[in-house]
């Protein structure tokens, strides 16, 4: 049985102020939340890295050129805590995912509840957990990058710092890039306290010019650890084919 955080992480997850993670979303592509989770939850929850029974693979980033630095996706069942995070969050980002769908192509509507997304994902063949535990030590980086794992994505994902800066680690800044149509890139850094979150959008978002609305493409990535040790929940709400 797994050791349930402390009790109130719905309640946490509901004071959250949601307005503005929205505004900020729709206007950057990125959201910084108040702390989701205690310093000892934190700790908890990177203890969980060496015990490989949790997690279905894991994966050295270098071997992939996907920068340096390792992370492992848990497996089914997923820590209760972890499950509770994901169908907690969901809810509360299902309208703004709608709400940037409309605007796009409307292609694609999400359900109010992610168990009835995680059913649809599963339906296409999209199976594998995809939540996550990464880890940086000196010198590591993870590179720009988008999390597209199939057909059905959920256009926002979550990732709560584990670790201190300034007292673990220095550097590893997490870092959001977008390109907008005929111009140069945009960064978005975001400074993170331990057991705050981050929402960021998985791939593009929509933008409003003067002829219309238009797509613009996103992609995000850690900066170069300087030093010490730094771990990352990454909380994806599509599952992986």
């Amino acid at each position: 049985m797994n050791a349930p955080l402390r009790a109130g992480l719905a309640d946490r997850i509901a004071r959250l102020d949601w307005d503005q993670v929205t505004r900020n979303l729709d206007a950057f592509g990125a959201a910084h939340t108040a702390p989701l989770l205690s310093p000892e939850e934190c700790h908890l929850i990177r203890s969980w890295y060496e015990d490989d029974d949790r997690f279905r693979s894991h994966v050295t980033m270098a071997r992939h050129g996907f920068g340096q630095g390792e992370y492992k996706y848990f497996a089914y069942p997923l820590p209760q805590d972890i499950a509770a995070l994901r169908e907690g969050l969901y809810p509360h980002l299902a309208p703004l995912a709608n709400k940037w769908s409309e605007a796009l192509d409307g292609t694609q509507i999400f359900p109010p509840g992610h168990t009835d997304f995680l059913a649809r994902c599963h339906a296409a063949g999209q199976t594998r957990p995809t939540p996550l535990l990464l880890r940086y030590r000196e010198g590591d980086y993870n590179c720009l990058h988008q999390d597209l794992y199939g057909e059905h994505v959920f256009p926002l994902q979550a990732a709560i710092l584990l670790s201190a800066p300034h007292e673990e680690f220095e550097g590893g800044e997490f870092v959001v890039t977008e390109q907008r149509p005929r111009m140069q890139s945009r960064a978005e850094v975001v400074s993170l306290k331990q057991g705050e979150a981050v929402v960021f959008a998985v791939s593009h978002r929509p933008k409003m010019g003067t002829k219309g609305t238009y797509r613009v493409n996103l992609r995000h990535g850690v900066s170069r650890l300087k030093s010490g040790e730094r771990y990352t929940l990454g909380i994806i709400f599509h599952d992986a084919a």
